[in-house]
């Protein structure tokens, strides 16, 4: 399993969420939308920015870590 978190402009309207992987959708002040939690690997990761694409998504940054390691040492993102 991968942890993500994708940062995109704009707010995404929540109800994307399980089309989006089940990621938790959360807005910033600086009209972003962070998107977090856990996929399955990197081709999921991969499918899902196809899917931000394909919705016309701009893309801020993307961050991903193992979460099969180090769970007890790094907090999950959220």
């Amino acid at each position: 399993m991968l942890q993500v978190e994708i940062r995109a402009e704009g707010h995404l309207d929540e109800q994307w969420s399980e089309w989006l992987a089940d990621l938790k959708v959360t807005h910033t002040e600086q009209s972003e939308t962070i998107l977090a939690g856990r996929i399955a690997d990197q081709a999921a990761l991969y499918g899902l920015i196809t899917r931000l694409r394909d919705l016309g998504i701009t893309l801020i940054s993307v961050e991903t870590r193992d979460s099969s390691t180090d769970q007890a040492s790094q907090p999950p993102i959220s």
